[in-house]
């Protein structure tokens, strides 16, 4: 991932106030890299993962109707508005097998991200070189907020089990628990596992959040579940590490509405665990936003209580799911592997047939990034189709592992996928035999 504590060294001259070398670098960041490419020429963009489809009309009427109400226009309490705790609650005690307390198990977040960077900021200690595991690929927010909170990122890789060149299960991805093990020092507190999983789309099974939950217990380790993606699976039941025998005590669950009611831009999220755990990440988040938006808050809250009486959740997973088969098979179509996605909005295509001439004409910004970030530039240029370069969700020993993937969104309407599988097919032409 591009995340960097170096400084540039000519960024800033001796006379003027120097930033933090957390902050100093420059570069650009992958997102507005891929979109401004996909601007230039007018490419469909899969990039990025917001929803280019409005969301369901009953969910912006809520929102529409909270802000009439000027109660709902001030300050809402930093732990949240009563009616979205208790959605909340109602939604997790169903999922975990448990009563959930509103008053001291869950707190509400300005997006999914806060809720992250605050269980951090509320579990790591400054200058003690305090270590969170984090699984690659990777979410490429981690990162920055365990730096911003004071702790260093250990990374462990999911290792590809199958051949490389052909259609393979987002399954085939493996955590080796021996190296997850190794990673684990005197200095680790915590272990984020995401599942379903951004980018690769596995879910993880229920033998393998035993075993993470294993090593936690054994080490005393935190456990961060970022699951924002939990409703959306195709074919495989998510099941939430929290509710497994003797892991809720250490294990703090982040759930965001964005991606549950289709609203990325509205930035409300939740962490749900014990007092224990979320009584800290509630002071972190007060000093951090002090409070989220209240009148979204409200329009999730009545959202979420529609949606459960409407059949949403389960309209939303099979439009998804067409979605996903739509988009795997533009790429059996012009004849790319890709990794199915058992979970999330995101399939990584294997484009390393893709042949890319040695004297292309790559930005400076582009080619300094490596190989992959060059294929994916390619793609936007020459086939009208912006992806994302996974690399970027690599630490920079592990780059490699990107190897020849290009990640594409389809939370995208039909007709963007129409374009897209449109554009693509002239990749049928400039595809080299693999072995």
């Amino acid at each position: 991932m591009s995340f960097s504590t170096k400084a540039h060294e000519d960024t800033h001259t001796p006379s003027l106030p120097v930033p933090s070398p957390v902050y100093a670098a420059t570069g650009l960041d992958v997102w507005t890299m891929m979109n401004q490419a996909a601007a230039e020429v007018g490419a469909v963009n899969l990039g990025q993962g917001f929803m280019s489809f409005p969301p369901k009309e009953f969910i912006t009427r809520a929102a529409q109707k909270a802000l009439e109400k000027n109660t709902h226009n001030q300050y809402a309490p930093p732990r949240g508005r009563p009616a979205l705790l208790e959605q909340v609650a109602a939604r997790f005690s169903s999922r975990l097998g448990r009563p959930i307390d509103t008053a001291s198990e869950i707190s509400i977040h300005a997006g999914a991200n806060e809720a992250l960077l605050s269980v951090f900021t509320a579990f790591l200690t400054h200058g003690q070189n305090e270590e969170v595991i984090v699984m690659e690929p990777a979410f490429d927010q981690y990162a920055p907020n365990i730096a911003m909170a004071g702790g260093t990122t250990v990374y462990v890789p999911l290792r590809v089990q199958a051949p490389v060149n052909a259609v393979m299960s987002s399954d085939d991805w493996k955590l080796d628990m021996a190296e997850l093990e190794a990673a684990v020092t005197p200095k680790t507190r915590i272990i984020v596992l995401n599942t379903p999983h951004n980018p690769v789309g596995k879910v993880f099974t229920r033998s393998e959040l035993e075993q993470i939950g294993a090593v936690a217990e054994q080490h005393n380790l935190l456990i961060i579940a970022d699951e924002v993606y939990e409703h959306l699976t195709f074919g495989r039941e998510h099941l939430s590490i929290a509710s497994l025998p003797r892991m809720w005590d250490r294990t703090v669950t982040v759930g965001s509405a964005g991606k549950l009611l289709g609203v990325t831009g509205w930035r409300v999220g939740w962490a749900v665990g014990p007092r224990a755990l979320i009584q800290p990440t509630l002071a972190a988040h007060t000093r951090i936003v002090f409070t989220t938006n209240t009148p979204l808050q409200e329009g999730v809250a009545a959202a979420m209580r529609e949606a459960s009486a409407n059949g949403f959740y389960e309209t939303q997973r099979n439009e998804y799911k067409h979605r996903r088969d739509r988009l795997m098979a533009i790429f059996d179509d012009v004849g790319l592997p890709y990794v199915i996605p058992d979970g999330a909005y995101y399939l990584l295509v294997n484009a390393a047939a893709v042949r890319v001439p040695e004297d292309y004409p790559f930005p400076a910004a582009i080619a300094d990034r490596g190989p992959n970030f060059r294929l994916a530039y390619y793609f936007v240029r020459e086939f009208g189709v912006s992806g994302i370069p996974p690399a970027e969700f690599y630490c920079e020993p592990h780059r490699g592992l990107a190897g020849d993937y290009v990640r594409f969104a389809f939370c995208k309407t039909d007709e963007g996928l129409d374009a897209a599988a449109a554009a693509l097919q002239k990749l049928k032409h400039c595809l080299q035999k693999q072995p």
